[in-house]
């Protein structure tokens, strides 16, 4: 389920009384919560006496399963812990895939407890490229995965779920069971709740950088995206901005939302380097 450092029921008891709030942690893809724990240990040495709950499921290749089946296991996860923290609440930091997915777990537990989300190098408006593909699909490319990704045996994996093909968004929005509807950029019965269920964060984080390496466009971390011409459009430009699909601009707008663009940082150095997490991190853990 999760993995709770350093704490019993009861010492968690005590540790409400400590000034910082506990956080939630989402690992990436094909990795687990072993592999963020450099940001939980500099989390504490920072914030000594911090309760920090790494998610554990869907680690390795468990991670490539339908993104709707780990939002709702994640989903009941962070519930359980939201149940232990109902009145300070906590603080949630999910890193590549995992704060893809961890927004969404969000948008569909519309009384969550979650105060700063901060979303780490994660593919927020999607992804689409080549670097990233290799990664997990080595004998696909990018200009054909749609062939793949966009039919029912490509929507039962997690990167299919949101691969975002600017050359083809017709098939996009025709088969694609989980982005365009966590984005609001298709109607759903649940629309309202996953704009207004983002609404109920004191802040949003949004973090990446141009040397990312995986991420495609990089910018994706910030919700900007590819437009038909293959130029990654600003996100004061695209119309999930715009028209407010999932509240970012109301966000914005209210001083919820922050932005960070940090060059330098290669996409696996995001939660292992120290002046790292220091700098773009720890500042929204209150």
């Amino acid at each position: 389920m999760f993995r709770t450092l350093g704490a019993t029921v009861l010492l968690l008891k005590i540790s409400l009384t400590i000034a910082y709030r506990p956080v939630f942690i989402y690992h990436g893809i094909l990795t687990g919560a072993d592999s963020m724990g450099h940001l939980v240990n500099r989390i504490q040495e920072v914030h000594p006496g911090t309760v920090v709950y790494n998610f554990e499921r869907f680690g390795g290749w468990a991670s490539l399963i339908n993104a709707w089946h780990q939002v709702q296991a994640a989903h009941d996860n962070l519930k359980l812990v939201c149940d232990l923290h109902p009145d300070e609440g906590i603080n949630m930091i999910g890193y590549s895939q995992g704060g893809l997915l961890g927004r969404a777990v969000l948008q569909i537990y519309p009384d969550h407890c979650v105060k700063t989300f901060i979303s780490l190098s994660s593919p927020q408006a999607g992804q689409f490229g080549d670097d990233f593909l290799h990664l997990i699909f080595p004998s696909l490319v990018a200009r054909t995965a749609y062939e793949l990704f966009y039919s029912r045996v490509g929507q039962d994996t997690s990167v299919g779920n949101y691969w975002n093909d600017p050359h083809h968004p017709d098939l996009y929005e025709q088969y694609s069971i989980f982005l365009p509807y966590v984005n609001n950029q298709l109607p759903s019965v649940n629309s309202t709740q996953y704009r207004e269920a983002l609404l109920r964060l004191n802040r949003m984080v949004l973090i990446g950088g141009p040397d990312d390496g995986v991420i495609t466009p990089w910018q994706s971390s910030h919700f900007s995206f590819f437009d038909e011409k293959y130029h990654v459009l600003p996100l004061e430009e695209s119309v999930i901005y715009t028209e407010d699909w999932i509240g970012l601009k109301t966000l914005q707008e209210s001083g919820r939302l922050h932005i960070i663009e940090r060059q330098h940082v290669r996409h696996y150095q995001w939660h292992r380097t120290n002046d790292v997490i220091d700098d773009v991190i720890m500042p929204y853990l209150d």
